[in-house]
């Protein structure tokens, strides 16, 4: 059963920008926290952005910090990554996450392990 799905990934030159978006189609998740993972070929998963339930809180990894905005949409119940000045390193397919267990005033997690559901992912390719 998919709850997540992650749309808006395509090809765009660096230093351009991309807007991916993830759907929580049955609403299951509007109160927990939620993350941007990606994995490129040949490399484990990492970890992007993550933003809180209340979305007051977001933790963003070094590389693309100042570049990429985590956000939410509660009407829409859906997340964003603004991906702003994307280098080649950022190609990979990225992945959409819920955390059940932090509940809705928690710091985000930046751990693959404590997300429990997790979309299908969308492929971002970044040309130089």
């Amino acid at each position: 059963q998919v709850n997540l799905v992650e749309s808006g990934g395509g090809s765009v030159q660096a230093g351009g920008s991309l807007n991916l978006s993830c759907e929580d189609i049955r609403r299951t998740f509007i109160r927990d926290g939620m993350g941007w993972f990606r994995q490129a070929p040949g490399k484990a998963r990492e970890f992007v952005a993550a933003i809180s339930g209340s979305g007051d809180a977001t933790t963003y990894a070094e590389s693309v910090k100042g570049r990429f905005t985590i956000s939410r949409d509660y009407d829409k119940n859906t997340l964003y990554l603004q991906m702003n000045d994307p280098k080649v390193d950022d190609t990979a397919v990225y992945y959409c996450a819920a955390d059940r267990k932090r509940g809705y005033f928690l710091a985000p997690t930046d751990r693959a392990n404590e997300y429990d559901y997790w979309g299908r992912g969308t492929q971002v390719t970044v040309s130089a």
